[in-house]
C-alpha cells in the first residue's frame, strides 16, 4: 500500500546528488511515505521551516527526535492548544532542548496528526557509550533495525572520526566505539518508531530531528524497509562544498550561539 501526501507540498523524485532547494521550490510529492525535516537544534529559521513545511504537508503522523516515547503518549488534542501546559506536561525546560517557543508552532501545524517520540533516554545511551549490551536492551527486533550487524571497518573509523570532529577534538579516542554505537541506538529507535507511526496511521509521516540521523547513508533512512518511499531534507547554515547524503538541503541564515568548543576547554 502507498501512502499518499497531498499535492499541497512536495518534492520532485529523489535525484542523485542532493539539491539546494527553498520551501518556494516545494511543489507535488506523490507516493511519499515519509519525509524527513532535520534540523540544527537551536537555529530557529530550521524550525519555522519545519513548521510550514508540516503544514502543508498535513501528515497523519509526525515523529519527534526530542520526546520519548512515553512523553509522546501524554499529548492530547486539548494540550495542543496550550503552549504552557503542553511543555509542562513534556518537562520541556528540564530536558535540555532548546527553547520550547521555537519547537511549539511545530505541534500546532499539524493538530490532528498522532505524535511519536523516538528519543532514547540518557540511561539507555549512557549504557551504550559506556560498553552496556544495546543488541539486549533493544529487544527482539534488534536485528530489523541493524544493530545486530557490525559496521564496516570503514564506516566505523569514519563515524569514529565525525564523532571526534562534532565534539571538537577533546573526546578520549577510546570513547569514539561507544559514541558510534550510542548513534546508533538513537538511529535504530526513530526506525523503529517510523515503522511503527506508518503501521498504525497508514502514513504520511514527517520526522523532526536533527540532520545527522536524517542521513540516507547511515541514519535512520538506511534501516527502513526497502518498500517505504522517503525523501531527506537537510538544513545548514553554509553551504556545503561537496555533495552531502541527502536528497536535498535548504541554506539558512546562522544562529547566534557561542563558541560550542569552550565547554571542552
Amino acid at each position: 500500500m502507498k501512502h499518499l501526501i497531498p499535492a499541497v507540498l512536495a518534492f520532485v523524485a529523489a535525484p542523485l546528488l542532493a539539491e539546494e532547494f527553498t520551501l518556494a521550490d516545494i511543489a507535488t510529492l506523490p507516493a511519499i511515505d515519509v519525509v524527513y525535516l532535520g534540523e540544527l537544534h537551536d537555529n530557529p529559521w530550521h524550525h519555522e521551516n519545519q513548521s510550514a513545511a508540516v503544514s502543508a504537508l498535513a501528515p497523519k503522523a509526525i515523529v519527534f527526535e526530542m520526546l520519548t516515547r512515553e512523553q509522546a503518549r501524554l499529548i492530547t488534542r486539548p494540550l495542543l492548544d496550550d503552549a504552557d501546559a503542553l511543555a509542562k506536561t513534556l518537562n520541556w525546560a528540564q530536558s535540555g532542548w532548546p527553547d520550547f517557543a521555537m519547537y511549539y508552532p511545530i505541534f500546532q501545524a499539524a493538530p490532528n496528526a498522532q505524535v511519536y517520540g523516538a528519543q532514547v533516554p540518557r540511561e539507555a545511551v549512557r549504557e551504550a557509550i559506556m560498553g552496556g549490551d544495546v543488541v539486549a536492551s533493544f529487544g527482539a527486533e534488534v536485528e530489523e533495525f541493524g544493530l545486530a550487524v557490525p559496521l564496516t571497518e570503514d564506516e566505523q573509523a569514519q563515524r569514529e572520526d565525525e564523532q571526534f570532529a562534532a565534539h571538537c577534538d577533546a573526546l578520549p579516542r577510546e570513547m569514539l566505539p561507544g559514541m558510534v554505537l550510542g548513534q546508533r541506538l538513537r538511529d535504530a529507535t526513530m526506525a523503529r518508531e517510523i515503522s511503527r507511526a506508518l503501521a498504525e496511521t497508514g502514513g504520511p509521516v514527517v520526522v523532526i530531528t536533527g540532520n545527522g540521523h536524517a542521513r540516507k547513508d547511515w541514519g535512520a533512512p538506511r534501516l527502513l524497509d526497502s518498500s517505504i518511499s522517503q525523501i531527506s531534507i537537510a538544513q545548514f547554515e553554509v553551504r556545503p562544498e561537496t555533495d552531502r547524503p541527502f536528497d536535498h538541503w535548504i541554506i539558512t541564515p546562522e544562529a547566534t550561539r557561542e563558541d560550542p568548543c569552550l565547554a571542552f576547554q
